[in-house]
């Protein structure tokens, strides 16, 4: 008589990525139920299996195996598969923990790391408010003002939401509401969420449930200004640089003709990824100067470049851009000290004044 197979988790995100791939919530669904009929926790299914298939969406996006539809459509349906799972796993009481609302700052339209932090919450014991992707500061407030949540979980996984998630966590701790944060924006160590006052950081969703079950957050700091937490903000260069996005962009476009001559050739369509492109580029220059740290501009650049690559584009076209924004914005020494650095970091070499900037650091 033979032994029954022996289904492994590995398997099973197999199974789950092929049902996503191919656009079957079925079947992806059938890959969850089937996952806990295995015997495996449902805390572990999100996390093990959902949010590995998650993941592998984004590299196979970043790698040009997967169209921007099909990404949506593939977050889709694990979000569904998500929502199949918490019907059939998460227990009706009116018992709780405590209550916790978690959301998305404002901006940040990655939703389903909170949606996993949301079920991970209510598996354990707690009454979640989830309110979703992209919630505008105000919108919180009044939420918190009628619900009176223990605490605030708030998630961005897109580093230039870092100034809204700022500005949300001030005003969250103005109401005396300690806030949790988590996801790719605050950095892989949690340094973001330190350098902007959270109450508390975690790496993961299982993470933050272990923080919350370990004890009621401290009280949250006086009432303060961003500022306050980041005095070099007083030098506006942040300001300026996000003020002028369009005229940066603008500028840039017009500059890269006469340096990169290849984009004379360029079609509509790609004149327009060109164009966003550059709006990240300068994007994440602004979020940079927000927290003072040039590891996050030159990271977005090095992920960039590879992303470049993997579409066929030269990579090479991101110099002449940083050289155009450089001289655009050589009143302001922070920024070109970024810019300078950046590009030293894409061609492998160290200017002079980079390294007495980063030593000095």
């Amino acid at each position: 008589m033979s032994s029954p197979t022996v289904i492994s988790i590995k398997d099973r995100i197999e199974q789950l990525w092929r049902a996503v791939s191919a656009g079957d919530e079925h079947a992806a669904t059938t890959a969850v139920f089937e996952t806990l009929d295995d015997g495996i926790p449902a805390e572990r299914v999100l996390l093990d299996l959902v949010a590995a298939v998650q993941r592998q969406v984004g590299e196979e996006w970043a790698a040009n195996r997967m169209t921007v539809t099909q990404e949506h459509a593939a977050t889709a349906i694990n979000d569904r598969a998500v929502s199949a799972l918490s019907y059939r796993c998460t227990a009706r009481t009116t018992q709780s923990r405590g209550r916790v609302v978690v959301a998305c700052v404002d901006g940040e339209w990655h939703g389903l790391p909170a949606r996993l932090l949301a079920e991970v919450l209510k598996l354990r014991g707690w009454k979640v408010d989830y309110l979703g992707a992209q919630v505008p500061p105000g919108h919180l407030i009044t939420h918190i003002h009628q619900t009176g949540p223990d605490v605030v979980a708030l998630s961005s996984s897109i580093a230039t939401r870092l100034p809204t998630a700022h500005a949300a966590i001030t005003a969250v701790q103005a109401t005396n509401t300690p806030v949790l944060v988590g996801g790719a924006a605050f950095g892989p160590h949690g340094q973001y969420a330190r350098l902007l006052g959270a109450d508390a950081w975690a790496p993961d969703a299982a993470a933050a449930a272990d923080r919350l079950e370990g004890g009621p957050l401290p009280d949250p700091q006086p009432a303060h200004q961003p500022i306050d937490d980041l005095p070099h903000l007083a030098d506006q260069e942040y300001t300026m640089v996000a003020r002028t996005r369009s005229q940066l962009v603008r500028t840039v476009m017009g500059g890269l003709e006469e340096r990169f001559p290849a984009m004379r050739d360029y079609t509509a369509v790609q004149r327009q990824h060109t164009a966003e492109d550059i709006a990240h580029i300068v994007d994440f220059l602004a979020t940079a100067l927000y927290v003072g740290d040039t590891t996050l501009f030159t990271g977005f650049l090095t992920w960039t470049s590879a992303v470049l690559t993997a579409r066929r584009v030269p990579a090479r076209s991101l110099i002449p851009a940083l050289d155009v924004l450089g001289e655009e914005l050589k009143d302001f020494p922070r920024a070109v000290d970024m810019l300078t650095q950046a590009t030293d970091h894409l061609t492998g070499t160290r200017s002079v004044n980079a390294s007495d900037s980063r030593n000095r650091g």
